[in-house]
């Protein structure tokens, strides 16, 4: 065979196989279609736009496939006399079929629920090392709070008097801020609100205001916790 006729023979195998290539995707879509859709479709056969046009005008022109004209464009689709038709008895047993089909679906879909939540339920419980480790950890922690538990039954000081004078200084100084600023406070509020025709709880809300009683402090109870010796005196 020369080498012309080799190069013929294998253009026509190529038309064929993209013939049959086409004309199996336009009967399985079976829905209106252009050559843009088909092209797009096709790309993974390396299929060039020009030569699925060329097929499908070729099937539309042996009748293998249906076409109609719209201005320019052809729209093409799947010969339907080709596909049986089901009878309302058909459909009726297809609709049967189909609602039982969805309600397997429906238990399987269950029970891949609940495997999955036995898998995350499983997934989230430590391993037998990380068991071990914990353990070992909580262990120590407790040995550590019974030695220190054994030294404060002994009557040994634990905090230095300086360290203990130091934060009792720092806890005071913060009280008499905190009784400072609410004292500010009180009186801004006092001021701006004395003729306010505004309902006071609303316009504080409305400024996102919070006492210390809306969130459940008290400065009293806080004061309370202040040694004796080290409460302000009258004046201060």
């Amino acid at each position: 065979m020369s080498k012309v006729s080799r190069t013929l023979v294998y253009l026509i195998v190529v038309v064929v196989v993209t013939k049959c290539i086409v004309l199996n995707f336009v009967n399985e879509q079976n829905r209106p279609l252009n050559s843009q859709n088909a092209a797009d479709s096709l790309q993974k056969y390396n299929l060039k736009k020009a030569a699925v046009q060329k097929a499908l005008d070729a099937l539309a022109d042996s009748g293998r496939i249906s076409f109609k004209e719209y201005g320019k464009q052809k729209i093409y689709l799947a010969r339907q006399d080709q596909f049986k038709i089901p009878d309302s008895d058909e459909l009726n047993c297809m609709k049967e079929e189909n609602a039982k089909l969805q309600e397997q679906l429906n238990k399987q879909r269950k029970t891949i629920g609940e495997v999955e939540g036995e898998v995350k339920a499983l997934q989230s419980n430590l391993t037998l090392e990380e068991i071990q480790t914990k353990e070992e950890r909580l262990r120590t922690e407790v040995e550590d709070m019974e030695e220190k538990l054994s030294k404060l039954r002994e009557g040994v000081t634990l905090v230095r008097p300086e360290e203990r004078k130091l934060v009792e200084e720092l806890y005071s100084q913060a009280i008499s801020q905190w009784r400072k600023r609410k004292r500010i406070f009180k009186d801004i509020w006092d001021t701006i609100t004395e003729n306010s025709p505004k309902d006071l709880k609303e316009f504080k809300e409305e400024l996102g205001i919070e006492y210390d009683e809306d969130i459940g402090v008290s400065l009293q109870s806080f004061c309370d916790t202040i040694p004796h010796n080290k409460k302000r005196t009258r004046g201060q």
